[in-house]
């Protein structure tokens, strides 16, 4: 029942507008004025909270298709990185445009005053070359070994996401969701690992 539904050209639609969904009702509660008080620090946080849960979402994908047995899930990986892309760099966007009024000074200054800014940034950084080289023709053109030694960059930049939630969020004593987030790519990279050690003992 899965694999054909996997295959309907209607899925991909479907789950580009699933993947909207959050940024249209941030759009919308921002124009309508209901992101409370300071409404520029809620978008921010938002976008960044949506950048992070696709980022895992996206790490989740392998293991649901070996678990499931549905490799046709991999062909959904791609985009589910690419809208976590999307919203990780309007994280960053917003953050230089409304917390910093596009004065680079300021944010240069702000990336040696907080550490997790400067673990946020790093993140974003790694981030770019996959982006980048997300397309069929990067992967041609790199080949497939340095393709996949270069998006296993995606471990170490999510890891250096969650590092960014829980150091921003630690400061105001609030821990179960940057907890949850924490185990979440705990549970994910350790899966990751045993299947790793069981190729190694085979």
């Amino acid at each position: 029942m899965i694999q054909p539904a996997l295959l309907h050209p209607a899925i991909r639609p479907a789950l580009h507008l699933l993947c909207a969904l959050p940024l249209a009702w941030l759009v919308w509660r921002l124009l309508a004025q209901q992101l409370g008080a300071n409404p520029a620090e809620a978008l921010i946080r938002s976008l960044g909270d949506w950048g992070l849960r696709g980022l895992l979402l996206t790490l989740a994908i392998t293991p649901l298709r070996v678990m499931l047995q549905q490799p046709l899930l991999l062909r959904y990986r791609r985009l589910f990185g690419l809208w976590s892309f999307a919203y990780v760099l309007l994280h960053l966007l917003c953050y230089v445009a409304f917390d910093k009024g596009l004065d680079v000074n300021e944010v240069l200054r702000d990336l040696l005053k907080r550490p997790f800014i400067l673990v946020g940034m790093l993140a974003f950084v790694l981030l770019l070359p996959l982006a980048a080289t997300s397309f069929s023709a990067a992967q041609r053109r790199l080949g497939g070994r340095r393709w996949q030694a270069l998006h296993r960059l995606v471990y170490v930049a999510t890891t250096l996401a969650c590092l960014h939630f829980w150091w921003m969020r630690s400061g105001k004593n609030l821990w179960v969701e940057p907890a949850v987030y924490a185990s979440l790519l705990a549970l994910l990279l350790g899966w990751r690992l045993h299947r790793a050690w069981l190729r190694a003992c085979n």
